[in-house]
């Protein structure tokens, strides 16, 4: 009798089931889930292209009619003609019976065609109910006799019952049979079975299994490669013998056909398998359990040596970067603070996202390997102190506070030198201009001229003494400028401050000595002025008004030739607005100058008409007409540049406006993007309408979405640095920033990742621990039931309904001999809360006061499904070493493959007991050890 288990079919018919737990892959069917081999993958729809072929329809027929034979002379009944016997349905419903050892509804004893259709569909029901599902092939064909569909039926009933249950080293069905005639005929010379077709041609494979077998029915030695036919027969002949193979296969149909069937030669080769398998099970099994635990342990090592090197690696980059990033020594130019900017930016292109990467996939590799080692039974893996996740989250996290923190002082330090060096030109044009100014004056006060002038010369002296007076009163401004200049370079800590204060000290010295010099002359003069009485007038009132207007001029230009810095449209348009201002002063300041010039040509007027012949100089200012005439038409010339550099400026703050709206256009289209996606990955994780595998292909798709958006994140990069090299620092038009663009995605891109790993552990979880997908679903469905916030964790309450809802019995042990009934219900909670308190530490050993869906699923996969144990692995050594307490290198080497033999014998401690031989291991110490449960 063969077993029950899960068909297997093709991917596109498995894509056409319902959601049937009975018919979908990985469903539950007669107590066992199975799994989709690759194999069938390639088994398409019944392939009727192939069917025409006659010499394949040949082979087809009379080893599909033997292969139905060998199993209905069990019940004493047999066909000669395939198509024709089973058109009643009564010999197909025998032959599901004997083969499946289950009794079939009872049949229709009618000659009429519809019950033979009644009890081919029965039949046919009967398959459909193992998980098959029967493509194309209707009862009405078999009744009507079509030989095509009448053979894909008995392959499908082939493969349910005869083939699919083959399993060999983790491979099933089609690819374990394979692998079992590879591994029985691989010490026989030419044969090398490739295939189940040309690979058995010559009939050298069919002898090399019998021989393997039984040795006692042939000599190997004898046979001839190139006796293909007598080869082939002497097996056949032996099988049916010797074997209770019946005959399914002619020697001269294998021999005259290029390709001989497939199908043909798997259901004759799995007749062998069959016969053969059953002695060998026990040991076989033994053997693939300890390559199992074996190849898991050696997964886990490297997994755990790759994480040592990749935390390593990724803390001492941390250790290296992170002290850059803290140092925060400013510079002294503009010129070397731009190179630091440089070199930030690149560290945020170049430098770190890789490491963003490789802190992503770190994260990943260590809940993968804590998984498999759950999984496995294994011990939890503790990484090498302060290499732990969270130790490297926590250096990461320092990381990103001192990235932050560097770039804002990087701004402010720029802004404060663009200011400094501002401030530092400001200072020297005031102190050349002042410097002129005072050039001179100390002398000029030192004279004493007036000691040897007339009356007339005293009078002028005096005058110009009060021009000069009016003069340093309107410089007084000026040198109050200059110092608050020079006291606001030493607040900004300017790199060349000794000399700005040197130069600030000597003009305020000058200027208090002018002060006193000023002082003392006038006094001089006044005492003379009791002598000298007469006075120029027109000279006086040319000085009086001269001096004022000269001082407007010389501010103007100052005005008009100071630098300017602005960040927005708003300012230069103030500037302009200003400037405009200034304009409209101009016709009065010309009239001014006109009335000035109108004193010194009244001043040659007089004298021309009485006939004076002093000297036309003013003896009561230094200022000439030549002197206001130069500096009014420069004023002139410098009020159309001043136009022309303000409208450069507002040039410069519209592109400055552009580049602004250009980011914000971007930025206000990212960001609601990655908050979107965000939203669709928290979706996605909770769906419980389908498969994990649905789960994951749609999670796929949205990463190659998220993959295929990076180059806008790019070209918003590029319109940032833009933005950044023309020291733009605000942008009005959106709320989101570069840093939150980052942050987003970088969160985003973590999230996917994430996700896809957890989805990828619960289908290692369900495929390991044997849940299948409509528990998961159940799992899911109700962890999403008792979520109450739905931010994907349960709190302690909602957990503990959770549990009673699925039936699960908290109380786990109840004493029925207390006889007070008080007594009894305090005893019930006392044990129902140690128990949920039991379960807490498995789900939550952090305490955290949340219980996760992977914490979940890791509790019901505990407690529902059964893993190999310490016991177990002893077990299988034991059947290897024929029940001795130890265990010789030749016996390892004889029953594991190489990789795992030798891997035993470098670890597995010598056998310490008594009547051992030298060499012998011990192989309990060596098992206990691989779970945690020794010190070895």
């Amino acid at each position: 009798m063969f077993r029950l288990s899960f068909p297997w079919q093709t991917l596109q018919r498995i894509q056409n089931y319902d959601h049937n737990p009975g018919l979908c892959v990985g469903g539950v069917v007669g107590g066992k889930i199975n799994t989709l081999f690759p194999y069938m993958i390639q088994e398409e729809e019944w392939d009727r292209d192939m069917l025409l072929d006659p010499a394949w329809e040949q082979q087809q027929r009379k080893t599909f009619t033997a292969w139905c034979n060998s199993h209905l002379r069990k019940a004493g009944v047999q066909i000669e003609n395939i198509e024709e016997d089973f058109r009643n349905g009564l010999k197909l419903m025998l032959l599901l019976e004997v083969i499946s050892g289950e009794r079939l509804p009872k049949p229709d004893r009618g000659k009429m065609r519809f019950h033979k259709i009644a009890n081919v569909n029965k039949a046919l029901d009967f398959i459909t109910s193992k998980g098959v599902k029967l493509v194309s092939i209707g009862a009405e064909e078999i009744v009507d006799g079509n030989v095509k569909m009448t053979l894909g039926m008995i392959w499908t009933i082939i493969l349910r019952f005869a083939i699919q249950d083959i399993s060999v080293e983790e491979t099933s069905a089609k690819e374990g049979l394979l692998l079992w005639c590879q591994r029985k005929t691989a010490p026989y010379r030419n044969v090398n079975v490739q295939n189940f077709h040309v690979s058995w041609k010559d009939g050298l494979a069919f002898c090399a299994l019998i021989h393997r077998h039984r040795p006692d029915l042939l000599d190997y030695s004898k046979l001839n490669k190139d006796d293909p036919l007598g080869n082939l027969n002497l097996a056949f002949d032996i099988a049916e013998k010797h074997l209770d193979i019946p005959k399914m296969l002619d020697a001269e149909d294998i021999i005259n056909t290029p390709k001989p069937d497939e199908r043909a030669i798997m259901t004759y080769v799995s007749c062998f398998y069959h016969a053969f398998a059953g002695a060998e099970q026990v040991a076989e099994t033994a053997a693939n359990r300890i390559c199992k635990v074996l190849g898991v342990n050696q997964e886990n090592e490297k997994l755990m040596e790759e994480y040592e090197r990749l935390a390593s690696e990724l803390l001492e980059w941390i250790r290296r970067t992170t002290p850059w990033l803290e140092n925060r020594t400013p510079e002294k130019t503009m010129a070397e603070m731009q190179r630091k900017l440089e070199d930030f930016r690149d560290y945020r292109r170049q430098h770190k996202p890789p490491k963003v990467q490789e802190k992503c996939q770190l994260e990943i590799n260590f809940n993968t390997l804590q998984t498999k080692l759950r999984i496995s039974n294994r011990p939890a893996f503790m990484p090498s102190e302060g290499k732990m996740v969270s130790d490297i989250a926590s250096a990461w996290q320092g990381l990103e506070q001192a990235e932050k923190g560097y770039e804002e002082w990087l701004l402010t330090e720029i802004r404060r030198l663009e200011r400094v060096d501002h401030l530092a030109e400001k200072f020297r044009q005031k102190a050349t201009n002042h410097e002129n100014w005072a050039s001179g004056k100390e002398l000029f006060l030192s004279q004493k001229d007036y000691e040897t002038a007339t009356l007339t010369e005293i009078r002028a002296l005096l005058r110009k003494h009060e021009a000069f007076e009016s003069d340093l009163a309107a410089h007084q401004d000026r040198v109050e400028q200059i110092a608050a200049i020079a006291q606001e370079l030493n607040e900004l800590d300017y790199h060349d401050v000794a000399a700005v204060n040197q130069r600030c000290q000597s003009i305020c010295d000058l200027w208090d000595k002018l002060g006193t010099l000023t002082q003392k002359r006038r006094e001089a003069l006044e005492r003379t002025e009791k002598l000298l009485e007469t006075i120029d007038q027109l000279f006086l009132e040319f000085a009086k008004r001269s001096a004022p207007f000269n001082n407007w001029m010389e501010g103007a230009m100052e005005d008009l030739q100071d630098m300017f810095i602005v960040h927005t449209i708003e300012e230069v348009q103030s500037l302009i607005a200003a400037h405009e201002q200034f304009k409209a002063t101009l016709p009065e300041a010309d009239s001014e100058r006109q009335a000035i010039l109108g004193i010194h040509n009244e001043v040659q007027k007089i004298s021309q008409s009485y006939g004076i012949k002093a000297s036309f100089i003013n003896p009561y200012s230094t200022i000439t007409t030549e002197e206001l005439l130069n500096k009014w038409e420069k004023v002139k010339k410098l009020v159309p540049q001043r136009d022309s550099a303000l409208q450069e400026e507002m040039a410069r703050q519209h592109a400055h406006e552009r580049l602004r709206r250009q980011f914000a256009a971007q930025a206000n289209l990212i960001g609601p993007w990655i908050q979107t996606r965000m939203e669709e990955i928290g979706r996605c994780s909770l769906e419980i309408g389908g498969t994990l595998e649905d789960q994951m292909t749609q999670l796929k798709q949205i990463e190659h979405v998220i993959v295929a958006y990076k180059p806008n994140i790019d070209k918003l990069e590029g319109d940032h640095q833009l933005i950044q090299e023309s020291l733009v620092f605000d942008n009005k038009h959106t709320n989101y920033t570069m840093e939150h663009i980052r942050v987003g995605w970088e969160l985003l891109l973590t999230t996917i990742a994430r996700t896809i790993n957890e989805i990828e552990t619960q289908i290692l979880t369900r495929d390991a621990k044997g849940i299948s997908q409509q528990q998961m679903n159940e799992f899911r469905s109700s962890f999403n039931h008792f979520d109450r916030k739905k931010n994907g964790a349960m709190e302690t309450d909602d957990f503990r309904a959770c549990l009673i809802s699925m039936g699960y019995d908290l109380v786990r042990s109840f004493t029925s001999h207390i006889h007070s009934v008080i007594v009894i219900l305090h005893s019930r909670l006392f044990q129902g809360e140690v128990e949920f308190a039991r379960i807490m530490m498995l789900v939550d050993p952090n305490a955290t006061g949340i219980v996760s869906f992977q914490s979940f699923i890791d509790f019901m996969t505990r407690e529902t499904a059964d893993t190999d144990t310490a016991e177990q692995v002893v077990a299988s050594f034991r059947i290897l070493a024929a029940d001795k307490p130890y265990i010789l290198v030749e016996e390892l080497r004889r029953e594991l493959p190489p990789e795992q033999a030798e891997y035993c014998i470098m670890r597995m401690p010598p056998y310490a007991g008594h009547g051992a031989p030298p060499g012998a291991l011990d192989y309990t110490a060596f098992s206990t050890a691989l779970y945690g449960e020794s010190d070895l």
